[in-house]
C-alpha cells in the first residue's frame, strides 16, 4: 500500500504479491511453498526486501495450510488477494482467535465502520502475537501496544473489573479498536481536504505505527518500509482472520508460525528511522493526538 491513490497505492507492492501469487498458482493449483519461495527472489529485487518479504511470508504461511488437506483451486488464491486488497471487513472466524477474545475483538471491531473485527484480530497478531502481557523496547503496553499516553486517553475499564489495565485484554483491544477509530476520522478528512492519497484503512494503520504526523507529512502512507512493511504485515493476515485461508494444522489460534510479531521486515529492531516508534510528540495534546503509535 503506498501513498498514492486508493487504486495505485494498491498497484505498487499489492500487486507484486498478486503476480506472485499468480506465478504459483498455474494450472489451477493453488501455490505452494515451494512456488512461492522460487519466485520471492524476483520479487524481492523488484520490489524491495523490507516492503515485501513479511506479506509474502504470510501467505505462504497462510497457503500451506489453506484448505485444510493442502490443496485448492485457482479461486481461492483470487479471494485471498481480494481480501488482501480490501477493506478488512467481513465477520471473524471465531475459530482462529483465543476463544476468551472472541467477544472484545468483535466488540472493537464494531465500533466505526472503517475498523471492522478481522482488522483488529490482524493487528492484534502484528502487534503482540496475541501476548497480553507484552511490554515493547519502547514501554508499549499490552495485547495491543499501546504507548502509556495513548491507552490513557482510550483505555477504560471494559472488563468491568474495576480496574483499567493495557495488561487487560479487553481494556487494551478496546482501547485499539477506539484508537484505531480516531485515526480513522482522521484519515478521512484529510482525504476529503486533499491533505492526503490512500485508503482511509491504510492512512489508519500507518497512523497507529508510524504516527499521524508522518502521514501527514507523506500525504499519505509514507514510502519507508517502517509504514508501507507495517501496513502489508497487517492486511497479509486479513485472509486467516476472515476464514479464507485456514491455519496449518495444530496451530494456536491468534499466532502464524514462523511470524514475529511487532517486527517491521526491513527496519533492525531497535533502530528508529525518525520518530520513537511512531509516537507523535505530545500524543494527549497535539491536533494529531490520537495519531501516536502503538507499535
Amino acid at each position: 500500500m503506498s501513498a498514492g491513490t486508493g487504486e495505485s497505492g494498491e498497484g505498487g507492492t499489492s500487486t507484486a504479491v498478486r503476480n506472485t501469487i499468480a506465478a504459483g498458482t498455474g494450472c489451477g493449483c493453488l501455490l505452494s511453498p515451494l512456488a512461492l519461495l522460487g519466485t520471492l527472489v524476483v520479487i524481492i529485487i523488484i520490489g524491495g526486501f523490507g516492503v515485501l518479504l513479511a506479506p509474502l511470508i504470510a501467505l505462504i504461511l497462510l497457503f500451506s495450510g489453506g484448505g485444510g488437506d493442502g490443496s485448492a483451486g485457482a479461486d481461492d488464491a483470487d479471494e485471498v488477494i481480494a481480501v488482501f486488497n480490501g477493506d478488512g471487513g467481513g465477520e471473524l472466524d471465531t475459530s482462529t482467535v483465543p476463544e476468551d477474545l472472541v467477544d472484545p475483538i468483535e466488540e472493537a471491531g464494531d465500533l466505526c465502520g472503517t475498523i471492522g473485527p478481522v482488522v483488529i484480530a490482524s493487528q492484534i497478531e502484528r502487534e503482540s502475537g496475541f501476548n497480553r502481557d507484552l511490554v515493547g523496547e519502547n514501554g508499549e503496553e499490552g495485547i495491543s501496544q499501546l504507548p502509556p499516553a495513548v491507552f490513557e486517553k482510550y483505555g477504560e475499564d471494559d472488563d468491568d473489573n474495576d480496574e483499567t489495565s493495557a495488561f487487560d485484554a479487553e481494556d487494551s483491544i478496546m482501547a485499539q479498536g477506539r484508537h484505531l477509530c480516531d485515526l480513522a476520522g482522521q484519515a478521512q478528512r484529510m482525504i476529503d481536504a486533499n491533505e492526503a492519497t490512500g485508503s482511509v484503512l491504510d492512512l489508519a494503520l500507518a497512523g497507529y505505527h508510524v504516527g499521524m504526523d508522518a502521514v501527514r507529512a507523506a500525504k499519505g502512507v509514507p514510502q519507508t518500509n517502517e509504514a508501507q512493511g507495517y501496513v502489508l504485515a497487517v492486511r497479509a493476515q486479513f485472509a486467516k482472520y476472515a476464514g479464507v485461508a485456514a491455519p496449518p494444522p495444530g496451530a494456536t489460534p491468534g499466532v502464524t508460525p514462523g511470524v514475529t510479531p511487532g517486527v517491521t521486515p526491513g527496519v533492525t529492531p531497535g533502530v528508529s528511522p525518525g520518530v520513537t516508534r511512531g509516537t507523535d510528540p505530545d500524543p494527549t495534546s497535539s491536533p494529531s493526538a490520537s495519531a501516536a503509535s502503538g507499535t
